[in-house]
């Protein structure tokens, strides 16, 4: 998103260039800043816009639904407790929580079974940041740190019982100026592509227990200026034929390609769907039930609808649902109804006081559809589409309060409170699994009192080891994690391998 530009919470600031770590920093800070430390005229702006915005910020010195006055006493009852729920057979009930009925009665409040769902979702869509190379000094900056058979090992989401089939890379149309350029160096494994993402598939095991075969794509937010340039372009543009209409810059992501690039020959939309047309070909044909669920944060929830949109029209009659968290409008009301009459199932996750959700038209978007009678359909107006699950930061009492817009759209930030959430006017929920420590990846988010250091998510001694000679140095990476291998023959040895392997894992599964 446009915003996600100034509020970068998915960057490991470790990970990025000494002036994003710079940026970073100060939004972090400015966020949790004492009122000593805002000056009156800064305060008197926050404040405007919160109103304005209807953000429900808490004052810094107001945290509703304290649960512990004893700190230490929560680290030694949360440090001893597994830190995801038991997994429950859901095979008879996939359907309704795959939004055959828009979740009708599963969000108020969250059925248990839907909220260990969308942490699994959400969690493969964090994968797309933890994963991501931001070291602008690395010859692969851009790229994944690891292959697709290491990801969800390396990244502990083997759990979840899926395999990676594909990665998923894309580019932006446009020339960006070279002091932009994500990496320093001048020769790197691609100049024009960026990872954006995967495909996966959930195995034998999983597949028993949600009642059908799962197919997973995940969607990365904006990290490349490329992207943050695109996400700026507020034009809707025509996505077929038609009056649904979406905004340039996503589209442009989407489908950009460009035949004298090695990643990008074919254009993320074109990648990913001959994926997922393998993938539900094969499985259909072995006679199994097959779902299409697809997750994104920020910019990769709008992405993530414009692969709905694509999937449906190509597979009427196959499951599709969305799993967004964070996610901008991306289109027109014609759009919407299209993926009504589609049977796209979308279920929004968004937090109250953040500002991507609410972009863009934050002035000019469906709560005009009520003049309708008098001003018609208003084609250029952006709209939301499906269910929505409004999170609260002032819910958790593990959560800081203030102006602090890096935290507020943060991934974590979201998982943490779709974990706590019972429901509308609950408190948050005791039983909550998942580590509080992970909101603080990026971000300073957690109260004071955990002692969780702010932004601590990095590389061990930012990337650099020590070898034989005592000397510190940048590792080279594992020939099998290079996204492109030099030397045709590497090239072609690694195409062969990556067949043989797509190959065992589809007869295998």
């Amino acid at each position: 998103m446009a915003l996600s530009t100034m509020i970068h919470t998915h960057l490991p600031p470790a990970l990025n260039g000494d002036g994003m770590n710079r940026i970073s920093a100060v939004y972090a800070h400015q966020g949790v800043a004492s009122d000593t430390k805002l000056n009156r005229g800064a305060r008197r702006l926050a404040e405007s816009l919160t109103t304005l915005l209807n953000l429900n910020i808490e004052p810094l010195c107001s945290r509703k639904n304290l649960q512990y006055s004893n700190w230490d006493s929560f680290d030694d009852e949360k440090h001893n407790t597994p830190t995801t729920s038991p997994k429950e057979m859901i095979a008879d009930k996939w359907r309704e929580l795959h939004g055959s009925s828009d979740w009708e009665k599963l969000l108020d409040p969250l059925h248990p079974w839907l909220r260990r769902e969308m942490v699994k979702y959400g969690e493969f869509a964090q994968a797309t940041y933890d994963a991501f190379d931001f070291d602008s000094f690395s010859e692969y900056c851009g790229s994944c740190r690891y292959n697709r058979n290491k990801l969800f090992e390396k990244l502990e989401l083997s759990k979840n019982g899926y395999k990676v089939t594909k990665y998923i890379y894309a580019m932006s149309a446009i020339e960006m100026p070279q002091w932009l350029e994500r990496s320093r160096l001048m020769d790197t494994w691609s100049k024009d592509s960026n990872w954006m993402g995967y495909v996966a598939v959930s195995d034998d095991e999983e597949t028993r227990r949600i009642g059908r075969r799962d197919i997973v794509v995940a969607w990365r937010g904006t990290v490349a200026p490329s992207e943050w340039y695109e996400d700026f372009q507020r034009n809707l543009e025509p996505i077929r034929i038609g009056d649904a209409k979406v905004e340039h810059g996503f589209l442009s992501i989407y489908t950009s390609k460009n035949e004298f690039t090695r990643y990008n020959k074919s254009s993320a939309s074109e990648q990913v769907m001959k994926e997922v047309t393998k993938l539900v070909q094969f499985y259909q044909g072995q006679g199994e039930e097959v779902s299409l669920t697809i997750t994104g944060h920020s910019l990769g929830g709008a992405l993530a609808l414009l692969n709905a949109y694509e999937a449906a029209v190509n597979f009427p009659g196959l499951a599709v649902s969305v799993v967004s968290f964070g996610a901008p409008r991306v289109g027109n009301s014609a759009f919407r109804a299209e993926l009504d009459d589609l049977g796209v199932k979308t279920l929004r996750v968004v937090v109250k006081q953040d500002l991507v959700p609410r972009m863009p038209g934050i002035v000019f978007n469906e709560s005009l559809q009520r003049f309708d009678d008098i001003t018609g359909t208003l084609e250029w107006v952006y709209t939301h589409v499906g269910a929505e699950l409004k999170l609260d930061v002032s819910s958790s009492p593990y959560l800081k309060r203030g102006f602090n817009p890096l935290g507020f759209h943060s991934l974590e930030t979201y998982l943490h409170l779709v974990d706590g959430y019972l429901s509308a006017e609950s408190a948050f929920r005791s039983g909550a699994r998942r580590d509080v420590t992970l909101v603080n990846k990026a971000c300073d988010m957690l109260v004071d009192e955990l002692r969780i250091p702010q932004c601590w998510y990095q590389l061990a001694n930012k990337g650099l080891v020590c070898n034989e000679h005592g000397r510190w140095v940048k590792p080279r990476r594992e020939p099998e994690d290079i996204p492109s291998p030099t030397g045709e023959q590497a090239h072609d040895l690694s195409i062969r391998i990556e067949t043989q392997e797509s190959y065992k894992m589809l007869y295998a599964s």
